[in-house]
């Protein structure tokens, strides 16, 4: 019998999914006995042990997780470069920025705050510079419109109209779920 972690709750159906750390995660409802649920994990096991596999090969592929002493050279960097890129693309825009933050999320590239903060991983600095521009200019657009609606994409495709080409090149691993 495959090892798996059991969540219970209010839902109807049974599901498995595979986890960040490879770990087989099942959920189901309340009431459910276990019988049954190992009769499910049982009858998904091919299912499970594909997804298991792949995930496991692509941890060991994965590069080493960055030091300190690294992430404290990537936010220095981003701190000498975004606030410049900030500056030049408000002033381009015609957009006031309250605040600009530097972070070291690993979940999304830069986000914009109701109150019109920006924040930027300092991960974004492995992308290449058109990328990190499009990062930029993204949430500043978020200033004026706080959602990805058409007038958000027509002000963003007015300041790049290649951003679609630059979102390409966007660098942030997959393995940790990078976005805009």
């Amino acid at each position: 019998m495959l090892h798996y972690t059991l969540i219970r709750s209010g839902r109807r159906t049974v599901s498995l999914e595979i986890d960040k750390s490879c770990r087989l995660l099942v959920r189901a409802p309340q009431r459910m006995p276990r019988e049954d649920i190992d009769a499910f994990v049982a009858a998904h096991r091919r299912w499970a042990d594909t997804h298991l596999a792949r995930c496991r090969a692509r941890q060991a592929a994965a590069p080493p997780p960055p030091t300190p002493e690294e992430i404290a050279a990537l936010k220095r960097r981003a701190g000498a470069v975004l606030p410049e890129k900030v500056a030049r693309w408000a002033r381009i825009l015609g957009l006031t920025p309250a605040s600009v933050k530097i972070t070291s999320a690993r979940t999304r590239y830069g986000s914009c705050s109701g109150r019109d903060g920006l924040c930027f991983s300092c991960f974004l600095m492995n992308s290449p510079d058109d990328a990190v521009e499009l990062v930029v200019v993204h949430e500043l657009c978020h200033i004026r419109y706080k959602n990805h609606g058409p007038q958000f994409y027509a002000l963003l495709s007015r300041a790049l109209p290649d951003w679609r080409e630059r979102k390409k090149l966007l660098t942030m691993e997959r393995t940790e779920g990078g976005t805009l």
